[in-house]
């Protein structure tokens, strides 16, 4: 019986990674002037998880810091430049990663999220990583055509969880939110 738990936990280990998300750079597209940064400022400040929004009108960029032990919801962020009437062109997010294995087409428990790594080496991550989320209304079309050639994937077109993903230890194979993501 002890064997078991103690494999059970290297399993835990393995497959579920303690990561904190802290923070956020976003660029929106189809902003034209200072009023239309304010409204998207305006409206991520009022999801729970966001400590703090600047705005960079030169870029169209935000830089959004996170509250600390909070589970981050990266759709709520793109929910709300939709609902300021924007579309997001990019998201990248800085997360403090304790010793992680990734490899290519492999499914990861994050902060209490599912990452699908693509277009990654074989590494172990360590310390503040960037990753940016390579989901369909994340990145322009175009981008995301051009990643759909890393994975074969049923998950990077629907977004969830599919027959095809390999389930963590922590997570079972259902319809659950999955990320896509790369260094």
């Amino acid at each position: 019986m002890k064997k078991i738990l103690l494999v059970f936990s290297l399993l835990l280990v393995v497959f579920y990674s303690n990561a904190q998300f802290r923070s956020a750079t976003l660029q929106a597209s189809g902003l034209t002037c200072s009023l239309c940064s304010k409204s998207i400022l305006k409206s991520i400040e009022k999801i729970p998880f966001v400590q703090s929004v600047k705005a960079d009108i030169q870029t169209s960029g935000f830089e959004i810091e996170f509250q600390e032990n909070q589970v981050v919801d990266f759709d709520q962020i793109k929910k709300a430049v939709e609902d300021a009437g924007f579309s997001v062109a990019r998201l990248d997010v800085q997360a403090i990663i304790s010793e992680t294995a990734i490899q290519p087409d492999a499914h990861i428990e994050m902060g209490g999220l599912v990452l699908h790594f693509m277009n990654v080496k074989k590494q172990q991550l360590q310390g503040v990583t960037k990753l940016r989320i390579i989901d369909k209304s994340f990145l322009p079309a175009k981008e995301h055509k051009k990643m759909s050639q890393y994975t074969k994937m049923a998950c990077f077109q629907t977004g969830v969880m599919e027959s095809c993903c390999t389930s963590t230890a922590s997570t079972p194979k259902t319809s659950k939110r999955v990320y896509h993501v790369t260094l």
